[in-house]
Parts: structure tokens; sequence; C-alpha cells
């Protein structure tokens, strides 16, 4: 069914009053169920499992992973299934509605785990205690939904404005549940299929688990004499080294450095396809042409002149060339520069988005007549009460400068000047999430980094921890207001997908938080965890090690950096702006972006490759299959999300579950 909506007119000169009057009577589904005991532990056990694979992804690339649509269409799929072997009711559309809403606020709670805190981490050594961790993001998460409310009354019930990946699951939700029931299960099929078999080629590439089979299971150490597990080697090129060392065969060097000291390496990364296919071709392209730049011209340049070079660590431990120590001593810096400066020309070059956010706080005035005869407020019993975060704001406020002050050793001072840029940066946040479903939280942040550095550069945690927090709370606030569009669009109750949101906080947050210490804090022969193992060639942390090189540049200056790093970043900045700058005069048709650019030289130059070619396949079968109705069309347009989704799944449950076998087992 066509879903109801108001005309361009109507939104222009109803007030908010005439709006929520005529939701009431004609969307609202008063009587409907919506959250229930069972949508409710589905969407906490459904966003765990999501907000885990969205962790491992992040840890790999720095990308967000949107789960939204993947938990609408996993929920449907499940008791649609369960419905129809007589298990279970089938979920009501507002069932589905409210575990979206769960699943996504757990998803969310991977942020600060693979930004602000990591790097917080990585600069000061010390390693942040697992309840402290919880205390601050649910502290944060909570203080972004007190403040996201009062603004949702504004940017949804009175602008209407469209928020487009909200738009896009509350018309997903509705044509599943009007019509089509068959295209929900073939797309939950896709997403099943190729977790699956991403899943079997995750396995095979798994040391953990082919060593639970092959020595646990069939013994074959005893009756075939392995002295260790066979598995396929997902870097392919392997197995041309291998061949190599026997016959002394060529080994690719460029400027005298061997290529895999530079991390250019032949992977097949079944996670990095699915990512690719969901980022783009403009983004992924862009990645590629980042790590081209940075380790195939550039690292082999600065080793050759001696910016990078191996490191000897007391007591005579020598580190070599390696990918990590190319970005760690000389590429961090441009690539930083490359996406810091990128974002921040890209906010600045859509006015629209501060234009319009300020001119949403401002009132109107009704030019309708019919306004006299309207209520107050048709919603007082269903939204959730301006008093709530009138009172929650400021009494979380002191609690997040309370728990970022005795946690991290914030001055007091620091951690409440930070406080009132909550509101400035989550209007623009959530503006632009309402017109663009983009977050520019990576810019926003920046400003409070800067500016918390600016009063003091010698502890990092004074700029990375306000910045990390104002930038969570901006994000999970327009992140909910997009969650809460579908829910408006639909006739959901405002109230309780506040209250699911909150369940999906704890669902993330208790899940990924042990994950994070099991993936990036493992311990030691010793028993002891280093903050040394967060990075590792497994996990490239790149949205980590952009905060990281900021606050490192604050606290050392730009005169510490080498010359060749700073003429990098000059040259970065005018590339960076540039890009930007074309892009925005092209209306958004320049091929390349500064941000991804900047990313694809922090990333492993291993993963960008299969990203690129994950991009390229859906963009050629988007064109060569471009006819809605087609069997085609359905395979690879309207399948793409959900093959990605498949792929990155299957991919990020089985390689969790080899760390978890290599902990327990072995």
């Amino acid at each position: 069914m066509a879903l109801q909506q108001l005309s361009d007119q109507q939104i222009s000169t109803w007030t908010r009053a005439m709006k929520d009057d005529w939701w009431f009577k004609n969307v609202y589904r008063g009587n409907v169920p919506q959250l229930t005991i069972r949508s409710g532990v589905t969407g906490f056990f459904l966003g765990g499992v999501l907000a885990a694979t969205a962790l491992y992804i992040g840890g790999k690339t720095g990308i967000g992973i949107g789960v939204g649509l993947t938990s609408v269409i996993l929920s449907f799929a499940i008791f649609r299934s369960l419905h129809g072997a007589g298990l279970a009711r089938d979920f009501t559309i507002l069932e589905n509605n409210c575990t979206q809403s769960i699943a996504t606020a757990a998803g969310y709670m991977t942020s600060p785990l693979i930004a602000s805190l990591s790097a917080y981490m990585l600069v000061t050594g010390r390693i942040i205690p697992w309840w402290q961790m919880l205390v601050w993001m649910v502290t944060v998460a909570i203080l972004g939904v007190l403040v996201a409310f009062p603004l949702k009354r504004r940017f949804i019930n009175q602008d209407q404005l469209p928020f487009p990946e909200g738009r896009a699951c509350g018309v997903v939700l509705d044509a599943l549940y009007t019509g089509g029931a068959a295209a929900g299960m073939f797309r939950a099929r896709l997403l099943g299929l190729t977790a699956l078999g991403a899943g079997l080629y995750q396995l095979l590439i798994s040391d953990g688990w082919m060593k639970l089979l092959q020595f646990r299971l069939l013994r074959m150490d005893r009756w075939a004499g392995l002295k260790g597990p066979w598995t396929f080697h997902d870097r392919l090129d392997t197995y041309y080294y291998t061949a190599a060392v026997k016959l002394n065969l060529w080994i690719p060097r460029i400027l005298g450095t061997d290529v895999r000291q530079l991390g250019l390496r032949l992977t097949l990364d079944a996670a990095m396809l699915g990512v690719g296919g969901l980022m783009g071709i403009r983004v992924a392209t862009s990645c590629v042409l980042g790590a081209f730049v940075n380790y195939a011209i550039l690292a082999p340049i600065m080793i050759e002149h001696g910016d990078i070079v191996q490191r000897t660590l007391p007591g005579g431990v020598v580190i070599p060339i390696s990918r990590a120590e190319i970005v760690n001593q000389w590429a961090l810096w441009w690539g930083v520069t490359m996406m810091v400066i990128g974002s921040l020309v890209s906010l600045l070059g859509r006015p629209e988005i501060f234009t319009t956010a300020f001119k949403s706080l401002r009132g109107n005035t009704p030019t309708d007549p019919a306004a006299a005869g309207v209520a107050a407020d048709p919603l007082r019993s269903i939204e959730l009460p301006l008093g709530v975060s009138f009172v929650g704001v400021p009494i979380f406020c002191v609690l997040g400068a309370s728990v970022t002050h005795s946690f991290f050793a914030v001055p007091w001072l620091l951690a409440f000047i930070s406080l009132p840029l909550i509101l400035v940066l989550t209007v623009i946040c959530t503006n632009s999430m309402a017109l663009t479903s983009w977050t520019p939280t990576g810019a926003l942040s920046k400003i409070t980094q800067f500016t918390m550095g600016a009063i003091d550069r010698s502890n990092p945690a004074s700029n990375l921890i306000p910045a990390g927090m104002t930038g969570e709370i901006a994000a999970n606030a327009a992140n909910l207001l997009s969650d809460i569009k579908p829910g408006y669009m639909l006739g959901a109750k405002p109230r309780q997908q506040a209250i699911g949101h909150v369940i999906g906080i704890f669902s993330g947050a208790l899940v990924c938080i042990p994950l994070f210490f099991l993936l990036f804090l493992p311990p030691g022969h010793d028993g002891v965890r280093s903050t040394a193992t967060i990075v590792s060639e497994q996990f490239a942390m790149p949205a980590a090690m952009q905060w990281k090189g900021v606050a490192e540049l604050i606290a050392r200056g730009i005169g510490n950096l080498p010359p060749s790093a700073l003429v990098s970043m000059i040259v970065a900045a005018a590339c960076a702006a540039a890009i930007e700058i074309t892009n925005i005069a092209a209306r958004g048709r320049m091929p390349l972006s500064a941000v991804a650019i900047g990313l694809g030289v922090v990333l492993p130059p291993e993963y960008t490759l299969p990203m690129w070619a994950g991009a390229l396949l859906f963009w050629l079968t988007g064109r060569r299959y471009s006819s809605p109705g087609t069997r085609g069309y359905a395979y690879w347009k309207e399948g793409c999300e959900p093959i990605c989704a498949g792929l990155i799944s299957g991919s990020a449950l089985v390689g969790i579950g080899n760390a978890i076998v290599n902990v327990v087992f072995f």
C-alpha cells in the first residue's frame, strides 16, 4: 500500500499541531503490537550479532556498516518461516520496525571502540578497564537519545525532513508486509546463501578452525603426521613466494624494497568484497588510488631517502620496515590531512546543512485557519515527554563529565567546556543525516579535538575523549532520528522506539566490549594484555589511526615532523580541497573522494583491491541489469545489499569464531 504523506504545501503551511493531528488520525497504528517481549529479545540478540560483525569490519576498514535493512530482512524471514511452520505468529510490521531500531542502535555502539577509545589507548599505552568502557559508552549513548527527542519533534514532525536511509527502511517494511513477502524471502535467501558460502571460505583460511578440525576431531597429526594444520591461503601470492624460495624465482621489488614489506599482496577477502559493494565504485576507486600512490610510489621513495627506516627498540629488538611502520613513521600525516581537509571542505560545501538546521530551531506561524481547531498536543500520550530530556540531559551531562574526568583524567574544566558543543554539533549532524544520510562525525569531532588541544597540548585524553564524547552523542542522536523515521512513516509509538533504542545500546555494549578485548587485546603468553596488539596485520584500525594522528600532531606540533612529511601534508591539503571543491561544482559527479583517498593510505593495500573488485562487480552488473522487474535486476540491483551483507556477516562471524577457538582450545 502507498505510504501516506503530506504535500509540500501542507508541510510549509501547517503548524506542527496540525501535522501531528493529521498523523495521529491517518497514519498512527495504535493497536498494532510494537515493543513486545519477542521483538525486544529478537532485537537484542540480532543486534548483538550484527554489532559483532560491524566491530570486525570496523577494525579492518574503519568503515561503519549499516545494519538496518539487514535486520529488517532477517527478522522478516525468521518469523515468516516460524509462522509457516506453525511455531509462532508472524511479526507485525511494527514489531519488525522495533527490532530494526534495537539492532541498529546496537551497531552504533562499535564506533568509539574502533575510533576514539582505541586511539586513546594507542597514544597513552593504557588499557581502559572493561567496566569503564561500558559506563562511558552507555552514558554517552543515552545522552544522545535524550538530546535527540526534542529535535525529533522539529526535524521529523514539523519539517518532515526525508532521512533517506530511514525512509528506505520504511519503504522496504511496507513492501514486505503489504504484498512483497516473496521478494523479502528471496532477499533473505540471497543473504543466507551468500553468508554460508563466505563462511565456508573463511573456515578454510582460519587456522583455529582448521586446528580444531584436523587435530582435535580428526586426529590428523597422529595418523597423517601433520606438524601444522593445512589451511587455504587467502593471500594468494603466498603460493608463488613459497615456490620462489625453493626455485630461486624473481621477487618483485620497488626501488629495492620487497613489495611484501610495502603491504602489496594479492589477497582474496570475501568480507572486503562485500564492503566494496556497499561503499560504491567512487569510494572504492579512491581507496585504491590512495593505496597505490602511498605504497607503490611514495613509500619506496621515502625508504630510499631514509625517512622510513627499521627501528631498534631498547634491548636490541629490531622492527623491520612493514606496512604498519610506513604508516606510523610517515604516511599517516598526509593520509590524515586528506581525510580531515576533505571532510571539512565537503561539510562547508553544503551550506544547506547549516542554514536549514538553524532555521529549524525557529518557530513558525500557522497560515491555515483550520489550525484553531487542532488540539495543542495530540501525541502527548505516545511521544517521549520533553521533561525526560529537560531533566535527563543536565544529569547525564554532569555524569558524562564526571566519568570523563574520573576514568581518563580529563580536567573538569575541559570536560564541561566541551558540553556546549553538543547541541550545535548534534543539530548539524542530524540535519546532514536528514538530507543526505551522511553524518559528518569525523569532521565535527575534529572541531572539538583541535579546540581542546589548543587549550591543553600535554594530555592527549584532553582532546581525544571530549571529542569522542561530543562526536558520539551527535552521531547517536542523528542515527536515532534516522531509525525513528520509518516508525513515523508506519505509525509507530515514538516512546517505544526510544525504549528500544536504549535496549540496543546495552545489547551492542555488552557484546562488543568483550569481543574488543578478544580480537584486539588478547593476552600474551605471559597472560598480560598490551595495547601493541590493537593494530595488527589483520586489523589496521584506520579510524583509530586517524584520531591518533591528530592527537599526536597536537602534542608534538608540526615542527617535529620530517620535512618530507610537512611537504606531503601541504600537497595533500591542496589536493583534498581541490577534489572536494570540484565535486561540489560538479554536483557530486567527481569520480574521486578525498576522504576515501586518505582512507586508502591507512588501510592495508591488500584490502583495497578486493574492495574495489566488489564495487566494480556491482557497478557493472547494475549497469547491465538496469531494468526493474527482470531477474538480473532482482539479483544484482535489489539484491546488492543482501549479498554484501551475507559476504560480510558470513566472513565476520566465522572469523570471530576463529579467534574464540584459538583462545579456548589452543
